[in-house]
């Protein structure tokens, strides 16, 4: 006889899990016990709910498996709200578990109750309260598969105090494998015959189903046909930024040659992605049929396709599948008649990254530049929301998959929960987070736990005394008002040594380069603040130009 808190870890260990990020909880001491003494599975003692949830999310992201995190009811389960969030919105696999209050105050008044049906309902594929020990083997079970079958997506468990406690002589059950849909031999004939009738094919690759022989076999079809390949918004990591097919970034602040060419296409193949609005730049990019461009578009959800765009052909299978039938494809004819097209397109991706030069002593995108040629090809590169992240978006080139953590939701704070997951799951990797002064205070107390469980992850933080993104748009349509966008920021290298992490402050661009190297051989977390100057707010802008634009539009 055993508790339901030791079947559950019992239940998780078979599947997989190896680590739970958590805010102990007393509605879940059961757990706690039972997680206690056994070797499979470590609890990752985060700082808060918000972190743990954005762990687990992360987990879910890079490994294609269910993240798990634990939280306490009430306000430990609101404060896990933004991690389910984007899990939904970023399509990952993740499972939240809730400690509850006992079966017998349901309906009552009781001490941190809560409504999760209520309150996680519209962000999840399912939402449930186990009612006793005995289901929840199977519970546990059902939950990882809805998490991963179609689209993936958040589970939420609902665990009262009292199921925890109670014994049973149920055991646990055996995992069930997830089947990925094949793509049929008629559609990727339909496909081969779009191919041979085009004459400026791009695909467009994303969606949160992949793996690195994906993207092997996507370089492997690209190469043969000659056709150039684009990433979806913050999906960069999908095909080899230095390949000869790859065509540049569909996301903010997007290459004018590249979204010209996503309008001039006569053929997109959408390899995963959903066609978010800012992939197509707020559904204008795409012409479709009223312009005579064709669009294929495979997902492993008939809702991903819905959009503005009426697809020529939909076809609901694996993009992973799809990806290596590609790669069996042979063109019909020897020489296509695009081979122009694509060199223009790699040209125009390869001139992008000369960087525009901004003001201030320290230059982000020459530190973009200078993280891009330092790190291993295989490191993984975090990040949250902000202006920062477009220099990251433009200037970092990615070469391996997964090399890319970073929320399609533009959830602040992310960075450095996800940095703090993915070494947790590839602990030989070289793992860097980069975030802006205001993205990294969301989540700041996460650098305890990446010192309490001596991770070497690197921490770059792009300070620029303002929350730019909202400065930008202030100046954009009320130039010279600037309000509540100002920040008044700790000492953040001190901050990080009174941590027990290394810290050091960049405050010339020449300096970088060493501080890196010094942060890559730190033993556990390195923090390296960058002085930025305010007015260098986006890769192609300043303040002052902007402001400059808008006063003149307004005087017309």
């Amino acid at each position: 006889m055993r508790t339901g808190g030791e079947i559950l870890i019992e239940q998780l260990a078979r599947l997989g899990v190896a680590h739970i990020y958590m805010v102990p909880g007393e509605s879940f001491l059961p757990v706690l016990d039972a997680v206690h003494g056994q070797a499979s599975i470590s609890p990752v003692t985060c700082r808060n709910e918000t972190g743990a949830a954005m762990m687990a999310e992360a987990t879910g992201k890079l490994l294609g498996r269910p993240g798990v995190a634990l939280v306490t009811r009430g306000p430990g389960a609101a404060n896990a709200v933004p991690g389910v969030y984007i899990a939904q919105q970023d399509s990952s696999p993740m499972v939240l578990l809730i400690g509850l209050p006992s079966r017998s105050l349901t309906d009552l008044p009781a001490f941190q109750a809560l409504d999760i049906g209520a309150i996680f309902g519209g962000l999840t594929k399912w939402v449930t309260i186990v009612a006793g020990a005995d289901d929840i083997a199977s519970a546990i079970q059902r939950a990882f598969k809805i998490a991963c079958c179609g689209r993936p997506g958040p589970v939420v468990l609902g665990l009262p105090e009292d199921v925890l406690s109670q014994r049973t002589s149920t055991g646990s059950v055996a995992p069930a494998a997830v089947e990925s849909l094949d793509i049929s031999a008629a559609k990727l004939g339909a496909l081969g015959n779009f191919l041979a009738g085009a004459q400026r094919p791009l695909v467009l690759a994303g969606g949160a189903v992949w793996t690195a022989q994906a993207a092997a076999a996507l370089a492997e079809f690209s190469e043969r046909f000659d056709v150039p390949v684009a990433t979806s918004f913050r999906r960069q990591d999908h095909f080899d930024n230095r390949h000869l097919c790859y065509a540049g970034h569909a996301g903010f602040n997007m290459d004018e040659a590249l979204s010209a060419a996503i309008s001039a296409s006569d053929l997109i193949i959408v390899l995963g992605d959903a066609l978010g609005d800012v992939t197509s730049q707020t559904f204008k990019l795409l012409t479709g049929e009223t312009r005579g461009q064709d669009i294929v578009h495979i997902a492993l959800d008939p809702a991903d396709a819905v959009s503005p765009f009426k697809a020529t052909l939909d076809i609901i299978g694996s993009p992973v599948r799809a990806a290596l039938a590609l790669a069996q494809l042979r063109p019909a004819r020897d020489h296509a008649p695009w081979a122009g097209w694509r060199k223009s397109l790699n040209a125009a991706y390869q001139t992008s990254l000369q960087p525009f030069a901004t003001p201030g002593a320290v230059q982000l995108e020459a530190v973009i530049t200078a993280l891009s040629e330092i790190l291993p090809e295989d490191a993984i590169v975090t990040s949250g929301a902000g202006n920062y992240a477009a220099f990251l978006h433009r200037y970092f080139v990615y070469k391996t998959y997964p090399g890319q953590l970073a929320p399609l939701s533009g959830s602040m704070g992310y960075g450095l929960p996800a940095a703090i997951a993915a070494k947790f799951a590839c602990p030989q990797r070289t793992v860097v987070a980069v975030a802006g002064d205001g993205c990294f205070q969301m989540t700041a107390q996460e650098l305890q736990t990446a010192v309490q469980f001596e991770l070497d992850i690197v921490i770059i933080i792009a300070n620029n005394r303002s929350l730019g993104t909202i400065r930008m748009h202030q100046e954009q349509r009320y130039p010279g008002r600037v309000v509540a966008t100002t920040l008044v920021n700790p000492d953040f290298v001190a901050a990080a040594v009174a941590a027990g992490a290394m810290g050091e402050r960049v405050t010339e661009t020449s300096g970088f380069r060493r501080a890196l190297q010094r942060a890559l051989t730190a033993r556990g977390p390195a923090v390296i603040e960058l002085c930025l100057d305010t007015d260098a707010i986006s890769p192609v802008a300043t303040i002052a130009s902007i402001r400059a634009i808008s006063i003149c539009a307004d005087a017309e």
